[in-house]
């Protein structure tokens, strides 16, 4: 047989099992799945390139053809409304990477490749025998599979026909407590697992501590491993019982309380026989459906912390950064703190060029109508909008190094994009983790939760959490090693900002006090001095000083022979010229003026 004739037998055969092919790929498609890899790869090759090679080809006076709109505009946007990400916590080995594995496989979100590693993998690495091991989906690192830990923070994307979801495994062991931080930062929802066998424990009550610190609302908790209870409901209501007395010092405003098992996929997606006595929805039911309440990414209020300056020529100066707040546009007026220099926005610009105005979460760069001092750090505001710059705030912290945490410790803080050197002033208490009282401490030890007073050596644009995650939120990075050791969010701020001393000349500083009323404090204040006059525990002390001096001058005089009399006039004398002699004869000795913080001469320690 020719090469001709084998060529065309072998595409008759092609031919012949095209119905076939087509039907199992047709048996074998998820319709969503394509959906979603339609709207966020874009239009096809052909379709992007076909109006470039159109204008390409036309002629020089004919205009260009206009581009094809795409259909179904609007929903390309569905899939970011309908998007839900979510965290699996709780303390280890309580299932959490085998929900996700078990909720990948039942959505078909696994492919054929990774089907055939996870058998592999399962009979190599597996500890549930002859079955699948799901986690091993997830977890990925060696380290992982060979100690059945989760280390690293694994983030999985899968979809339903009904929303998409993005979800962060984080570890449950106890020394990876800032991974799972680091999960739950950016999560709407929190799925805390338990394990039916060993019910609530310290880590946790401390990762829900966690989950209600970085502003997540909406919980559900996952008792899993109800196949090794024998699906016991009064197991199951003992847990609950027990989760519910400590809800009410988490700030959730939304629990919902499921029974499953993560391995054989009770109640994961379908209704589980094992539990006819649970009539709530299944797990993929109540992501599908529930609208979580968290903080809002940003403020209503525009702000947007500068990231860059961009300054590409002599004539174009643009302040760049994602806005944390609100929405901008062209002729606005706002302000850039801390300098609190106005201006107007002359043109908003978005990655496409220049836009009539942007949002919340959108990368822009702004360039206004009058030259301002702003740079890196620095939040450009609307005119109205209260914020400012603090020295002191109060704060939460997870510490997160082996080395304790004592007052005093010197840090560099980054706020927003604001990064400052900085010193916690005080420790003022730690949170047990198993009441979640307040207790005294003297340091914070390794993934302990604090509360303290933190100074900035230059005070950034600061605000609580509850109103801005991103100028809320902070972390403490070891000036030495830059190690991140801590992070923290912004419980309170002063109700009004500090008093700007640096705008203070040093003259008006040194003579700030108020003027004496009355003939007595006139002469108080000249006998004393203004600054022992304005200080009442020093001015006390000065005063028996100079008695107790004058009646040493008097006994003195009659030591030497004085007549009583003369030497009680000498004491009286001495009790009440001495202080305006010298203050005549030595006034920068007996003046005790304020110190201007601000003034550093040379060879001053700073």
């Amino acid at each position: 047989m020719s090469a001709t004739t084998r060529t065309d037998a072998s595409r008759d055969l092609d031919v012949a099992h095209e119905p076939e092919g087509d039907a199992v790929l047709a048996a074998t498609t998820n319709p969503a799945a394509i959906r979603e890899a339609e709207i966020f790869a874009g239009p096809a090759p052909d379709e992007a390139v076909a109006p470039l090679e159109a204008a390409l080809v036309a002629p020089v006076s004919e205009p260009a053809p206009a581009a094809v709109p795409i259909p179904d505009a609007p929903a390309i946007a569905a899939p970011k409304a309908s998007l839900l990400r979510f965290i699996t916590c709780g303390s280890v080995d309580d299932g959490k990477s085998t929900l996700i594995g078990r909720l990948l496989f039942d959505t078909n979100s696994v492919f054929d490749d990774q089907m055939d590693a996870l058998k592999r993998d399962s009979r190599k690495f597996g500890t549930t025998g002859e079955d699948l091991d799901f986690a091993l989906l997830v977890d990925g690192l060696t380290a992982e599979r060979e100690q059945g830990i989760t280390i690293d923070v694994a983030y999985r994307y899968f979809s339903t026909a009904h929303r998409a979801f993005i979800i962060a495994d984080t570890p449950g062991h106890e020394q990876y407590t800032r991974n799972m931080a680091t999960g739950a930062s950016q999560a709407e929802l929190a799925v805390i697992l338990v394990d039916a066998r060993k019910g609530i424990l310290p880590q946790t009550r401390r990762h829900s501590f966690i989950t209600s610190m970085v502003g997540i609302k909406s919980v559900v908790v996952a008792i899993n491993k109800m196949d090794l209870v024998d699906f016991d409901q009064t197991t199951f209501d003992d847990i609950v019982a027990g989760y519910e007395a400590i809800r009410g010092q988490l700030g959730f405003t939304e629990v919902t309380y499921i029974p499953l098992s993560a391995k054989n996929g009770d109640n994961l997606i379908t209704r589980s026989a094992n539990t006819p006595w649970y009539r709530g929805a299944t797990l993929i039911e109540t992501l599908e459906s529930v609208q979580p309440t968290t903080l809002q990414a940003g403020s209503s209020r525009f702000r947007l912390p500068v990231q860059w300056v961009n300054r590409p020529n002599l004539d174009f100066r643009g302040f760049c950064g994602t806005i944390a707040g609100g929405r901008i546009a062209k002729g606005d007026s706002v302000l850039s703190l801390p300098s609190r220099q106005r201006s107007t926005v002359r043109a908003v610009y978005g990655p496409g060029g220049e836009v009539d105005q942007a949002g919340d979460g959108e990368a822009v760069t702004l360039t206004l109508n009058d030259e301002i001092d702003a740079s890196r750090g620095d939040v450009i505001v609307r005119v109205d909008d209260p914020i400012a710059a603090h020295k002191l705030v109060e704060a939460e912290i997870l510490w997160m190094v082996e080395r304790p945490l004592v007052a005093g410790g010197r840090f560099v803080a980054r706020i927003g994009s604001a990064q400052t050197p900085a010193n916690v002033r005080a420790l003022n208490e730690a949170v047990d983790i198993h009441s979640y009282e307040p207790r005294p401490a003297n340091a914070l030890l390794m993934n302990e939760i604090g509360r303290i007073t933190l100074a900035f050596d230059r005070p950034p644009v600061s605000t609580t959490y509850a109103e801005s995650r991103e100028l809320g939120a902070f972390i403490l990075i070891d000036q030495l090693t830059n190690e991140t050791v801590a992070l923290g969010v912004v419980t309170s701020v002063p109700r009004e900002p500090e008093p700007e001393v640096a705008a203070l000349p040093a003259s008006a500083s040194a003579t700030a006090t108020l003027p004496p009323r009355t003939a007595t404090e006139r002469f108080r204040a000249e006998w004393l001095g203004p600054s022992l006059a304005a200080d009442p525990a020093r001015a006390r002390g000065v005063t028996l000083f100079r008695g107790a001096a004058a009646i040493g001058m008097a006994i003195l005089a009659l030591i030497l022979g004085l007549a009583l009399w003369k030497a009680v006039i000498l004491g009286v004398l001495d009790f009440t010229l001495r202080p305006l002699l010298r203050r005549l004869m030595v006034p920068a000795e007996t003046e005790n003026r304020p110190v201007d913080p601000t003034d550093v001469r040379d060879g001053m320690g700073i």
